[in-house]
């Protein structure tokens, strides 16, 4: 494990909400998940920038991955999850299929998105390198890191476009949210790419 990573985790164990999150999903058993985005990002960034725990964290993502891509079956996964939590976890954790992201991601963003073989694959395809962490809490206790363009963009308080794609259409939008939380980030804007 890399000294960020490492960071990183302890971070994660420092945030009781995003920790009782892991904790609760690894119970449940499911496929291949990890919680990434912004429960993870951000809690980076509120533990750099003197924030509290959970400051600006606004839902938890779940991602988890099974080959049944059936509305019917990751509507179950959804329901088992949210009946796991209580108030006011229950309507935070925002669960996903990442098996099923192809069906519907470009009628909701209007870009194509080729199907996925496993959920650590989806960070790949996030907005910017900051935003493509995943964490889960294994068996063990120890925390997993999955970020496929490593972990200095989060550290640094940078925003970036992902090089491997296209700018997302809400690049503005996500940018502006994120600044207007943590105005110590430097957002790096593609044409400076």
């Amino acid at each position: 494990m890399s000294d960020l990573e490492t960071r990183l985790a302890d971070i994660v164990r420092a945030d009781p909400g995003l920790m009782h999150v892991l904790a609760t999903v690894r119970s449940l058993g499911l496929n291949d998940w990890r919680v990434f985005s912004g429960a993870v990002y951000q809690s980076v960034w509120n533990a750099v920038t003197g924030r509290s725990p959970g400051y600006g964290i606004r839902d938890y993502d779940l991602g988890y991955f099974d080959p049944d891509t059936s509305w019917d079956a990751e509507d179950a996964v959804i329901r088992r999850v949210a009946a796991a939590f209580e108030p006011p976890f229950r309507d935070m954790v925002e669960v996903r299929n990442q098996a099923r992201v192809h069906l519907w991601f470009k009628n909701k963003f209007g870009e194509p998105y080729e199907a996925l073989t496993g959920t650590d694959e989806a960070l790949a395809r996030f907005v910017a390198p900051a935003f493509a962490v995943g964490v889960r809490l294994e068996d063990d206790d120890t925390i997993s890191v999955a970020a496929p363009f490593g972990l200095e963009d989060v550290f640094s308080l940078t925003i970036r476009p992902n090089p491997n794609r296209p700018l997302a259409r809400g690049w503005a939008k996500a940018t502006a949210n994120a600044t207007a939380r943590w105005p110590e980030l430097t957002i790096i804007e593609p044409e400076a790419v």
